[in-house]
């Protein structure tokens, strides 16, 4: 046995495929699985072994000659291959040998990015104001049929917990799932204002809507608006900054006289917790 596990062998291993050093100018789609199966050449022990052995268990493949043909040939590859591997095994041959690619036109298209995050406030806390990205587009480059299906580009999951102050964080995008699409820059710097919110009630008066030049009483004339709003800003909450109405074209029928209030306006930066009454009555006189 051990004079046999001393032999030279020639052994099978299934690989993935990364591609590396691609065309700047031609869009490209491989037309075959990205995944190949190498001939490799060991001793006896190393196929025992072969699974745990190799390393590393996806192989680089350079793109450069698709500057001028459609495909590559591994057989060219071999060298920079076998310089990926740090154990004594030596790929011999790469089945199936070429690779053959597809090509289409390249763009530029500028896409907006969407904040992936998963955030957990203390008590009280939460988001004050705008989410500011730095920048808030990237750059795509790649095939023209792919940017087509392109609307936003998403962040890499931005997780917090507990949060009771301001973030600042750099993190990067989420990877394209085709291989000749390009993204720059590689990430995005993100500030998210937080505060400590704390509860503010405004009486706010009710407008009537599509009154149509008739005199309507509403009953009552004012509703409280709960809000919760970021300390900072307490001061700027009034009632101008406000808008609530019932709206006559949904008078119902039947003899009712009541409306839903409907809220037309109100600042960005604060949550609704409520509006009491939610119905009003009225009456056209």
């Amino acid at each position: 046995m051990m004079i046999a596990l001393s032999g030279n062998y020639i052994y099978k291993v299934e690989s993935k495929v990364n591609y590396v050093d691609p065309p700047e100018n031609r869009a490209y789609h491989p037309l075959q699985d990205d995944s190949v199966s190498l001939q490799i050449e060991g001793s006896g022990w190393q196929l025992l072994f072969s699974r745990l052995r190799l390393q590393p268990t996806a192989i680089n493949v350079s793109l450069k000659s698709l500057q001028t043909r459609s495909f590559i040939v591994f057989s060219n590859q071999l060298g920079d291959i076998n310089k990926q591997f740090t154990s004594s095994q030596k790929v011999i041959s790469v089945v199936p040998d070429t690779l053959f690619f597809d090509f289409s036109k390249r763009s530029v298209k500028k896409i907006p990015i969407r904040l992936m995050h998963n955030l957990s406030f203390e008590n009280n806390y939460g988001i004050s104001g705008p989410i500011r990205m730095t920048p808030n587009h990237v750059i795509v480059n790649g095939a023209t049929e792919e940017l087509k299906k392109i609307d936003i580009w998403p962040t890499t999951m931005l997780t917090r917990s507990d949060v009771s102050a301001p973030i600042t964080a750099k993190i990067g995008f989420m990877e394209s799932k085709a291989n000749n699409i390009d993204v720059f820059p590689l990430s995005v710097k993100v500030e998210i204002p937080v505060e400590m919110f704390t509860e503010k009630i405004i009486e706010v008066p009710v407008k009537i809507l599509n009154a149509g030049g008739r005199e309507v009483q509403v009953l009552p004339e004012r509703v409280a608006v709960t809000v919760l709003t970021p300390l900072s800003r307490y001061p700027a909450v009034k009632v101008d900054s406000f808008s609530v109405a019932i709206d006559l074209k949904d008078r119902p029928t039947g003899g009712y006289s009541q409306l839903p209030v409907l809220m037309r306006r109100r600042p960005q930066f604060i949550k609704l917790v409520k509006v009491d009454p939610q119905v009003v009555d009225f009456f056209i006189k």
